[in-house]
């Protein structure tokens, strides 16, 4: 019986002509494709040209060289400067063709006029800080942001169900509660540390509702909070006092901990103290309550999650500019 190995086989003519074709075929594609992408970057508009100054309908795309130069509507052409003095100007992301439908904030360029001048003085520091943030790592990302920041002065003269007084975030769903899946993780692991979270609860009660054991009082209304977190920072005399809340708090994924607009503390609401309707600052939030049992104070474990709707561009944009060093 005879055995055949296929290394001891000679290769018939007809294969070694195959393989030289299809290196051959291979080429062809690798020619016809850097062709294409020398066709495509050709076609694009010269920063600096007289007739770039206009984007077709519906593009949204625009071209900044390294000195600043982009051709995209209302650019300043910055040839005559040098390299060493040529200053990165600040990016407003909006097309005069976009700003007429409404659009605009998807594209970037390069301005100042389009942002309200009649901002407050907090917006235009928030818009300031998105352009530092843009500076260092992209614009992508960053439109209804951008949208938001140039809407926020309209948004007092009309009624509205969100009506945040510090920062509005456009297309962001409201209802009056959000259903666990949307922070399924999070819900379960409060729950599931709800034991010891009373324990510390009961424990920081004890000493008595009062300044000087870390308590806040809010005014005449007969509520008071002991805050882990205020405005983004850890309050790390009672996070002390309360070491397994803390720690669930940190095992959170959604938990704005990193900016002013987050917060987390033990809410007490005394005997006949009533709570009035009123707007929150964002919209980007969403307001987690913890209740203990029926008997004993009015009290909740308060917890600012990230809205689901946020992105995750959009969170670390505005962990930026409402980072509490600003």
């Amino acid at each position: 019986m005879m055995h055949w190995s296929m290394n001891t086989l000679p290769l018939p003519p007809y294969v070694e002509l195959g393989v030289h074709s299809l290196s051959g075929l291979l080429w062809t594609l690798l020619l016809l494709f850097l062709w294409h992408c020398y066709r495509m970057g050709s076609d694009l508009p010269i920063p600096g040209h007289a007739h770039a100054g206009k984007l077709k309908s519906g593009s949204r795309r625009s071209i900044m060289s390294r000195g600043g130069i982009c051709a995209g509507t209302k650019c300043s052409a910055r040839s005559k400067l040098s390299r060493s003095d040529q200053i990165t100007p600040f990016i407003s992301m909006e097309t005069e063709e976009d700003e007429e439908q409404g659009q605009g904030y998807l594209t970037p360029v390069l301005s100042h006029a389009l942002f309200p001048a009649q901002a407050s003085a907090e917006a235009k520091k928030l818009y300031a800080a998105l352009q530092e943030y843009a500076k260092r790592y992209s614009w992508v990302g960053m439109g209804r942001i951008h949208k938001g920041l140039r809407e926020q002065v309209k948004l007092n003269d009309h009624s509205a169900i969100q009506k945040p007084h510090l920062f509005f975030l456009p297309d962001v769903p409201s209802v009056p509660f959000f259903p666990r899946d949307a922070h399924r993780h999070d819900i379960e692991v409060l729950e599931a540390n709800y034991p010891v979270i009373l324990d510390e609860f009961k424990y920081v009660y004890q000493w008595g509702v009062d300044s000087k054991h870390g308590w806040t009082c809010l005014g005449p209304k007969g509520q008071a909070v002991f805050p882990l977190y205020s405005a983004g920072v850890s309050v790390a005399a009672n996070c002390r006092s309360c070491p397994r809340t803390y720690q669930t708090l940190l095992s959170l994924r959604t938990f704005i901990s990193s900016n002013s607009l987050g917060s987390a503390g033990f809410w007490l609401l005394g005997p006949g103290a009533a709570l009035g309707s009123s707007y929150g600052p964002t919209n980007t939030r969403l307001r987690c309550h913890l209740g203990p049992p029926d008997a004993g104070p009015r009290v909740i474990l308060s917890v600012d999650l990230w809205h689901p709707n946020v992105a995750a561009a959009e969170r670390q944009a505005l962990d930026f500019m409402f980072s509490p060093d600003l």
